[in-house]
């Protein structure tokens, strides 16, 4: 266990001598990612819904008359839909870009620093933390 005493680069050293260490640090990761596609799930089956349902009107001209124009207007004067739409397709897009990159090139090393950090927290917090069961129990 770290000791307040410990330099900054520890959690790095720690990794290399504990192979457990390592497995809570890559069961932390795969809860973010799963943390992260839940909230972009949420968002589609909360806000894209409203805001398409505010736009019901707009597809009942675009199906009559459609143009780039009407789509282009039909946004711009229902802002509260398309700044939800846009939310649900950042998110997506976000979510979509940083989980590839993470797969292509591994984590950057500030992200597995931040990782290792938050484990040692959650591993000396001990059965109190709320991710510990998710983390450490295994």
């Amino acid at each position: 266990m770290p000791t307040s005493g410990d330099s900054g680069s520890e959690p790095k050293d720690f990794s290399k001598h504990d192979p457990q260490f390592e497995q809570q640090v890559q069961r932390l990761h795969r809860l973010t990612v799963y943390a992260r596609w839940l909230i972009v799930g949420l968002l589609w089956l909360t806000i894209a819904p409203l805001s398409l349902w505010s736009l019901r009107s707009e597809f009942a001209l675009w199906r009559d008359y459609f143009t780039w124009t009407a789509v282009r207007y039909g946004l711009a004067y229902n802002r509260l839909a398309t700044f939800g739409l846009v939310i649900c397709l950042g998110m997506t897009v976000s979510t979509l870009v940083w989980q590839s990159r993470n797969v292509l090139w591994k984590l950057p090393i500030a992200e597995r620093k931040r990782l290792e950090k938050q484990v040692l927290r959650i591993r000396r917090k001990g059965k109190s933390h709320p991710l510990w069961k998710w983390v450490c129990s295994r």
